[in-house]
């Protein structure tokens, strides 16, 4: 029951305290699941102190726990390893803290992760997580690439290297993160979240090589997955690991075999693009010279026909003008006067023409007239 307090008569701490204690001393016992954060266990002591992480959230409770207990493990409890522990929470009214006492810990096996993971794998799926159609294709050549890695991992240098030797001017932003044990989530969260940030992040690798599958948990946590799937720039998922494949490997944008792998992938290579640029150049250069070749054979036809055609249309004009300059030649009066004939005309005394004589009632005595014959004409005068 609540007490009866007041400003004025308020309760003093350790009532209080006492109160929470007594009211979480009536909880029975539970069973949690977590991921072990931290051990802290210290030569001659009975007691041992666990840090309990949620597997999703940045959230954990204190375990205190009989070094008994963790000596009955089959394995010696690691931190990042996830456990279900059987314990009753209890306050500690010196601090005023709540802890857990745990009275047994028990491994997750191999088998209750898996089906966690098969869990996931088919609310994913349900989802359309793992749609291809949802599968965004990879830039050509990305103005900068955001690379997740272990801190100083061979990963990271395979992906930095490899991509490097493709394409010299590549241009990276890193991000060291833990790619396992608890801080493994948050950390790689954080740094995709971070490199969405930056507009010319136009490609993000996700890198770790290989592990096992304690090892790989981390990368096919809900919390990662969705992170993942709501990237604004694809992902490259490049954890290396062929046997189990992580979940992101799944929702990412691509999945590469291995972080060398990813570097094939996210860039060029150099050489062979300069290869096929000199060989479509040949190509291009061939193409134009052929192109010009036949061009030059077809102006060659057209001027041949051309000509062919405009000295027959000339031959053609000349027999016409041979036949038609016959016909006038044959109407013409010359050919009447080749024949002995000639033409008369009445002109007057500056010799300027008047009329041509056709009767001789035309001309009176004294007239001039000019007499055209075939080669020529001379003047006459009429005397009687």
């Amino acid at each position: 029951m609540a007490r009866d307090t007041s400003p004025e008569s308020p309760a003093p701490v350790r009532s209080i305290s006492g109160d929470i204690a007594d009211w979480i001393a009536r909880l029975g016992p539970i069973w949690v699941e977590g991921q072990i954060a931290q051990i802290s266990r210290r030569p001659g002591m009975r007691m041992a102190w666990i840090t309990l992480r949620d597997v999703d959230v940045e959230m954990s409770l204190s375990v205190v726990v009989d070094v008994a207990v963790l000596d009955r493990m089959p394995d010696p409890a690691a931190e990042g390893q996830r456990v279900v522990v059987h314990a009753k929470p209890e306050f500690y009214t010196g601090r005023g803290s709540l802890q857990l006492r745990a009275r047994e810990i028990r491994p997750v096996g191999r088998g209750a992760l898996l089906e966690e993971i098969e869990r996931l794998r088919t609310l994913f799926a349900a989802e359309g997580l793992f749609a291809a159609e949802r599968k965004r294709p990879l830039p050509f050549l990305p103005r900068r690439i955001g690379l997740v890695s272990g801190r100083a991992s061979a990963a990271m240098k395979d992906v930095l290297v490899n991509a490097r030797l493709r394409w010299p001017a590549v241009e990276f932003e890193v991000r060291e993160v833990a790619v396992q044990g608890v801080a493994a989530v948050s950390e790689v969260v954080a740094a995709v979240q971070d490199l969405n940030a930056d507009p010319l992040v136009d490609v993000i690798v996700i890198a770790r090589g290989g592990g096992s599958v304690e090892d790989l948990l981390p990368f096919s946590n809900e919390t990662m997955v969705r992170a993942v799937a709501k990237s604004r720039a694809p992902i490259v998922s490049a954890i290396g690991h062929e046997q189990d494949v992580p979940l992101i490997d799944l929702v990412a944008d691509l999945r590469a075999s291995t972080p060398t792998d990813a570097a094939k992938r996210i860039v060029p290579d150099w050489a062979a693009e300069n290869a096929l640029i000199h060989e479509a150049r040949v190509r291009a250069s061939s193409a134009v010279t052929n192109r010009i070749r036949r061009e030059r054979e077809v102006v060659g036809e057209l001027t041949t026909r051309s000509r062919r055609n405009l000295h027959h249309r000339i031959a053609t004009a000349r027999q016409e003008n041979t036949h038609l300059i016959a016909q006038v030649r044959a109407l013409s009066p010359l050919a009447t006067l080749e024949r002995g004939y000639a033409v008369v005309v009445l002109v007057d005394d500056d010799q300027a023409a008047l009329a041509i004589v056709r009767d001789p009632e035309q001309v009176t005595q004294g007239d001039h007239l000019r007499v055209r014959v075939a080669h020529g004409s001379f003047n006459v005068v009429r005397e009687d």
